[in-house]
């Protein structure tokens, strides 16, 4: 199946970067939110990466120019019906999920392939919801979009092979990489990546070093480009939570229990950089530890 239009639901960190990455690829991009001010804010962040991309000659002025000509705002869920392609990039709750995909799937084309940029939730749970499980799939890429070379590719139990085949196609005409990964909570990455950092904030908790100092030992002792407790700040705490959360559900295994701290920090609303506080403090000139 050849994939011209996406429609992208959620303009936040993720939405905004996919849709970047579409848009420069050649196509054309219906991005969607319920908040006008999230669709400019977007825009601007589209925009000013775009520019940072031609100032290091990554791309030409022309190619900025023609990407975001190609992305047109949306705050009706059900125009994004007639693209060929839609990839849900909300926040990561599944309820929040099924009644997006519910108010979409009246709305949508025979031959549209629904996808989640979901990092954690089952993709058959999901596609069971809708009228399509056979043209259904997890569709992650990482975080930030425009920089990341993976996308991880996961068939929910209905999946059918041309829809693999359809997205893992559009995967190599955005010039990323792919890896398939079975329907599992929180699949391959973040099945790995977040019980470390789980123990780094239970490192933490324990007393076994400070926030610096994990993060410094990591960096240098591990060849990590930025240390874990960084690294939970960059994708939020909140995030790291449901993910956590997700795997000591699916798996129940104690391993996965996530950390009273890392708990306590999102209670706080204290979720990272987007809150300009979470194990680092932000508000000032350089980030200063928490703990």
């Amino acid at each position: 199946m050849n994939i011209s239009s996406v429609g992208v639901i959620g303009a936040g960190q993720m939405g905004n970067g996919i849709a970047h990455v579409f848009a420069l690829a050649g196509f054309d991009i219906l991005l969607h939110d319920i908040s006008e001010q999230a669709l400019q804010k977007a825009v601007t962040i589209i925009e000013g990466n775009l520019e940072r991309q031609v100032s290091r000659e990554k791309i030409t002025a022309a190619e900025r120019d023609a990407a975001l000509g190609r992305i047109r705002l949306e705050k009706e869920l059900p125009a994004l019906g007639q693209t060929d392609l839609v990839i849900e990039a909300a926040t990561e709750r599944e309820d929040l999920k099924h009644q997006i995909f519910k108010g979409l799937v009246p709305h949508l084309a025979d031959h549209t392939i629904l996808t989640s940029n979901t990092s954690s939730i089952s993709i058959t749970r999901l596609a069971s919801g809708t009228d399509r499980p056979e043209r259904f799939m997890g569709f992650h890429f990482m975080n930030p979009v425009p920089l990341m070379q993976l996308v991880e590719l996961i068939r929910g139990i209905a999946t059918n092979d041309e829809t693999y085949q359809t997205l893992k196609a559009v995967v190599d005409k955005l010039g990323k990489t792919h890896a398939s990964a079975e329907d599992f909570p929180a699949f391959i990455v973040n099945r790995i990546l977040m019980p470390m950092i789980n123990e780094a904030i239970y490192t933490l908790y324990e007393g076994v070093g400070s926030v610096e100092s994990i993060d410094t030992s990591l960096k240098l002792g591990a060849n990590h480009p930025m240390g874990p407790l960084a690294l939970a700040d960059f994708i939020g705490l909140d995030t790291c939570l449901a993910i956590m959360s997700v795997l000591h559900d699916g798996l129940a295994d104690t391993k996965y229990r996530p950390c009273p701290l890392l708990v306590k920090y999102v209670e706080a609303g204290w979720l990272g950089r987007k809150t300009d506080r979470g194990f680092y403090d932000y508000r000032g000139e350089t980030p200063v530890p928490t703990r």
